[in-house]
């Protein structure tokens, strides 16, 4: 999966940072064609700032979908300090989106409001990715399975190593003790990890049965070494240092979820 912009990057940081819709379409054909599954959606205001506007998103994902056919979205309901759970889960009611990635710890805010959004996803048949930072997020979703909060069939997560608030560089060594936490779940998940140990994060993940989730979001480039020139960039040399380890990528008609 390729997180190509966010909710707080600009281009400032890195003129290729995709935010208008054509960019994001730009970006996921280029993606798609190098063999990147899905792509992870941000969309922007016309100030650039972080939106959960149902048109906005309307009009990236038609962007995208005739740009990139086949390539799976996922829209974030990511708050970024802006948003409460009531536009989270009015973006969800808006939209009901194939796939979309939900933070339980910014859905535990709001208990009754989490249960609704949960429930909204399930009707539409959204496919739920939960956002863990912390172990206490792994707790928080535990109890929210044992008491129905989440149906039990909400089983796919993405674990984020690093922070990006702090500073905190993600280091692979990070990852075992995450696994262990989730280990009794039994998760699909998938990694994401930000700093310039991105892609050895990332290598680390694939390493121990996860799927990995690349791009500017993230990281804009390797420690010590010069921007990547743009998301593509970024994604061919992760899949070059994947295959020199053996790896494989998985056609892109492959159900990730079925096989992890």
């Amino acid at each position: 999966m390729v997180a190509p912009n966010g909710a707080r990057r600009r281009k400032s940081d890195h003129a290729a940072l995709p935010i208008a819709s054509w960019e994001l379409a730009a970006t996921a054909a280029e993606c798609h064609r190098l063999g990147a599954h899905r792509l992870h959606m941000h969309v922007r205001d016309q100030d650039g700032c972080h939106s959960l506007d149902a048109g906005l998103y309307r009009e990236a994902l038609a962007a995208v979908g005739a740009a990139a056919p086949g390539m799976g979205i996922q829209i974030t309901t990511e708050s970024a300090g802006i948003f409460d759970v009531a536009a989270q889960l009015a973006c969800l009611e808006s939209l009901r989106p194939s796939a979309a990635s939900v933070s339980v710890r910014e859905m535990a805010r709001d208990r009754d409001l989490a249960r609704r959004a949960y429930a909204v996803a399930a009707e539409a048949g959204t496919e739920v990715q939960h956002i863990l930072y912390t172990p206490d997020c792994v707790a928080q979703l535990t109890r929210w399975y044992q008491d129905g909060t989440v149906p039990e069939d909400m089983r796919d997560a993405i674990l984020v190593l690093g922070q990006y608030a702090s500073g905190l560089e993600a280091r692979p060594d990070m990852l075992p003790a995450f696994l262990a936490e989730i280990a009794p779940l039994e998760l699909n998940w998938t990694l994401c990890a930000f700093g310039g140990a991105e892609h050895a994060c990332l290598l680390a993940a694939i390493e121990a049965g996860g799927q990995v989730r690349i791009g500017f979001e993230n990281s804009l480039g390797a420690q010590g070494a010069p921007p990547w020139v743009d998301n593509a960039a970024s994604v061919a040399a992760f899949i070059e240092a994947a295959a020199a380890r053996g790896h494989r990528l998985a056609p892109l008609d492959t159900d990730l979820r079925a096989s992890s």
